[in-house]
């Protein structure tokens, strides 16, 4: 499945899979963090996750265009400048005890992992054969939870355990000085460029070709439900806890961390299945189960440990989605006549993580409006998007 001579690159290129699910998880128990400090409403947090995800939509296309022009390498370096920067203005932010201010310092470290997201995804993928990259893909995509359980663990010890704007500012620039510090490592790591090709392909005819792959486009989409739900499910994880259980937001993170430990155990067993198992088939499997999962707490409130259960079960099994949607989508572009497209449509396939800012914030209008065990009806319409898609790529599938 892997060559000798990527061992090496795969390694390092998978170690950033752990710092961007690093990000995403710390930013998820911003939610509580800031309704605890400033008092806000469900939807006034929700716009933390509209920054971030915001700026993955709008970083992904530039960072496909810096790393076309010169290198999967550069694109590292770039993004972890940016990261870096990013959680060092949580300093500041602080100092003057800003939202507006925090919102912009999120919004440039996620800058920083879409460029770096959009940079390792189809870097993984180009490892070897075309007929392994799914699977490929989903074992570098099995350390991301990792990084979201280091993320989590964080979080609650050094944040929610003592929630002020001071607890959150000083973690964020710890992690700012690490990043620094691994990006010196990777300026002086031996790792190919990844530089292409010369190639006098236009972005427009590439825009043109991916709109005709309708494999492609309705992964794109499937893409933009998933990320909605998947956020949107753990952002909301730790406050329906809080009300479920009479519990404070430390010990409600305990059943957070669970649930992103159980999604990172069942990503390796998923990749482990693939041998026997066609991806897409386990995706369809994947979106019933989810989408059962999520009308269970929208309909067991007052249910204790019942809902609980549902909430933990639904990480387990939507683990595969992204990167099974990601692969599938894109597999046929990179092994096709126009392998060049791939950055563009990778990029694209980035950019539809704009879920992650606009179902949120649906959902917060829904939780305010109704309750927040109604809000999780928004993620099971989500994952029954994404076994439409499963659906549809079984039957291109059968006919090719």
């Amino acid at each position: 499945m892997l060559e000798k001579k990527y061992t090496l690159p795969f390694i390092l290129v998978t170690s950033l899979f752990l710092l961007w699910g690093l990000a995403n998880n710390m930013t998820d128990t911003l939610l509580a963090a800031f309704k605890r400090i400033m008092d806000m409403t469900d939807t006034q947090t929700s716009l933390i996750l509209s920054a971030f995800y915001g700026s993955y939509f709008c970083f992904a296309i530039p960072a496909a265009l810096f790393i076309r022009k010169y290198s999967y390498r550069a694109g590292v370096i770039l993004g972890l400048i940016l990261y870096a920067a990013g959680a060092l203005l949580f300093f500041p932010a602080a100092k003057a005890a800003s939202y507006a201010f925090y919102l912009v310092a999120i919004y440039i470290m996620a800058g920083g992992c879409s460029v770096l997201e959009t940079t390792a995804n189809p870097y993984i993928m180009a490892m070897g054969t075309p007929e392994t990259a799914t699977r490929r893909l989903n074992i570098a995509q099995s350390f991301n939870p990792v990084g979201s359980i280091a993320g989590i663990l964080v979080s609650k010890y050094l944040i929610l355990d003592n929630i002020s704007l001071y607890s959150v500012s000083k973690t964020y620039t710890a992690l700012g000085c690490i990043l620094l510090a691994i990006m010196v490592v990777m300026l002086f790591a031996k790792m190919p460029e990844g530089r292409d090709a010369a190639s006098d392909t236009s972005v427009k005819s590439t825009l043109t070709r991916l709109a005709a792959n309708k494999r492609y486009v309705y992964g794109v989409i499937a893409q933009f439900f998933y990320v909605g739900a998947q956020v949107g499910v753990w952002s909301y994880t730790i406050r329906i806890v809080m009300q479920e259980m009479d519990v404070m937001e430390a010990e409600a993170s305990n059943i957070f961390l669970i649930s992103i430990v159980a999604f990172c155990l069942s990503r390796f067993f998923y990749t482990w299945l693939m041998k026997w198992v066609k991806p897409t088939k386990l995706l369809a499997v994947a979106g019933v189960l989810s989408m059962l999962c999520s009308l269970a707490v929208a309909f067991t409130a007052g249910k204790g440990m019942t809902m609980v259960v549902a909430l933990v079960l639904i990480s387990l099994f939507m683990s595969l989605m992204f990167p099974t949607i990601y692969g599938t989508a894109l597999g046929d572009i990179t092994s096709g006549s126009h392998p060049d497209d791939s950055k563009i449509a990778a990029s694209i396939l980035i950019m539809s993580i704009l879920g992650g800012a606009l179902i949120p914030s649906l959902q917060g209008l829904l939780s305010d409006a109704t309750s927040i065990y109604t809000s999780y009806l928004v993620p099971a319409f989500c994952f029954a998007v994404v076994l439409c898609y499963a659906i549809i790529a079984l039957r291109t599938e059968k006919r090719v």
